[in-house]
This record gives C-alpha cells, structure tokens and sequence, in this order.
C-alpha cells in the first residue's frame, strides 16, 4: 500500500511541541502533505528537520507566521514545483508539488480562507476562480494525480455537522460548494475519502467554540482529490483524532499503486 497524509498543524511548531512528528514518523507514510506552517524554512523545529528517511520541500508566505505549505517524501522527487505561478497567492506560500517518474504527482494546497471578512472572501473567490483553471490543466496532463490540502469548504451536507446552521458561514456557502461541484462533476476530480467511506461526521475540523470538539460538531474540509485514473486505486481512508495536534486531524489514505 501506497499511503498519503494531509494535516494543517495550524503552526508547525506548536503542532512539533504536541507529538505530531512522532506519530508521523510511526504511521510509515510514503508522502505528508502539510498546511499552515506559520514558520520560515529557518524556523522550522528541530523534529520537521529531524526526518533522514524523507526528502522535504517546504514553501513559505513572505508574511512571518503566516500560511505555509510543506511536503514528505519518501521517494525522492524527479521535480519540485513551488507555487501555481500567481504571484499574489505564491507569496502567501500556498502550493508545493513534486513530480515523480513520467505520471504520478502529489500535492499540499492551502486554499485562502474567508473567515477574516468580505475582502478576504473576495480574495478567496478570486484564488478559487483561477485554481479550477489550474485543476483543468493539471488533470488534462494525464498523470495521476493527488492534491492534498485545506481546501476551506465543505463539499456536501455531509460534511458539516448542520447543514442549516452552516448555510451562510464562508466555507459552506452555496457558491463555494457549486464550485466543489464543478470541480467533481465538471471537471472530474475525485474525492477520495468518499470512495471508500460515505458515512456521516467524518470531520477534520473543528470550531473553536465550546465543546465542539467533544460533540464533534466540526467540519470537513482536509480532502485528497485525485484524477479518476487514481480513484479505483484508494482501499482506505481514515481521520486521526486520538491525540490533537492542532485545531485539524490528520487525514489518511491508502492507495494500492
């Protein structure tokens, strides 16, 4: 089995100080897909340093404390791409890919979130707008792909734990969710988790009010998407929330390549 991590740690070091680099380590991944650093390459723990069996790329926001995006791999990568070529978004430090062999590519994407404001939800529209255009070149490539990531929304109503409640909070909006639609049903990206699993309050994130965590009253949001050449591929996919490392739990997928 071939198996494929994503985790926002929101805070790469926090996330050091609470054990992830040692359950990671233990989970014998062939990839990790992080999001949400929040730390320069030179401020990086000693334990995201500490990993002689991976090759590791990491792409950073100019703005310190800010976004981030990092990848694992066991492997070594034939290529390393570091941003999707949108200056406004790459300084934000939001896309890493590496490519390996002649058809197969991994990515870790940290989508903008909304939550800050209008503005920002403009912002996160516009990036949105150009990515799908992204995911149409990248699938029309004809390798097998996987982007892992935060996306920032939750595709269906099986994906939030009320969908009413949620209906005008950014991230479950309906123009957000169309947008997943185009994605899977235009476009043809498969969402992976749900090949295997359909059942409900299978969440990855969840909000900081009171006891949300403990009702698991959260969102999902952490996906890997893949081209439909991967989706007969996936055999497993589960989300860790024995221990908290940040404020998302790692999502994991097993893949029979």
């Amino acid at each position: 089995m071939f198996r494929i991590i994503t985790c926002n740690l929101n805070g790469i070091r926090s996330a050091a100080r609470k054990g992830f680099f040692r359950w990671m380590h233990e989970q014998r991944a062939d990839i990790v897909c992080l999001q949400e650093t929040k730390a320069q390459e030179h401020q990086l723990p000693p334990e995201a340093l500490d990993a002689p069996d991976f090759n590791t790329a990491f792409v950073d926001a100019e703005k310190k404390g800010y976004s981030g995006v990092g990848m694992y791999a066991r492997r070594k990568p034939d290529r390393i791409v570091r941003g999707l070529g949108l200056p406004e978004y790459d300084a934000e430090g939001r896309f890493v890919r590496m490519d390996f062999g002649d058809d197969f590519s991994v990515a870790s994407l940290y989508v903008p979130s909304g939550t800050s404001g209008p503005a920002r939800q403009a912002v996160k529209e516009t990036f949105l707008e150009h990515f799908i255009a992204q995911l149409v070149q990248m699938k029309n490539e004809g390798r097998r792909f996987v982007i892992c990531g935060d996306y920032n929304i939750a595709h269906r109503d099986i994906d939030v734990f009320d969908p009413k409640s949620c209906a005008r909070t950014t991230g479950f909006l309906p123009q957000e969710r169309a947008w997943f639609d185009d994605v899977t049903d235009r476009v043809g990206w498969v969402d992976a988790f749900r090949v295997v699993n359909t059942e409900p309050r299978q969440f990855s994130w969840w909000p900081n009010f009171p006891a949300a965590w403990t009702r698991n009253l959260g969102w999902r949001i952490d996906y890997q998407l893949v081209t439909p050449n991967l989706a007969s591929t996936v055999r497993a996919a589960s989300i860790y929330k024995d221990e908290r490392f940040s404020d998302h739990a790692p999502v994991t997928i097993d893949y029979d390549l």
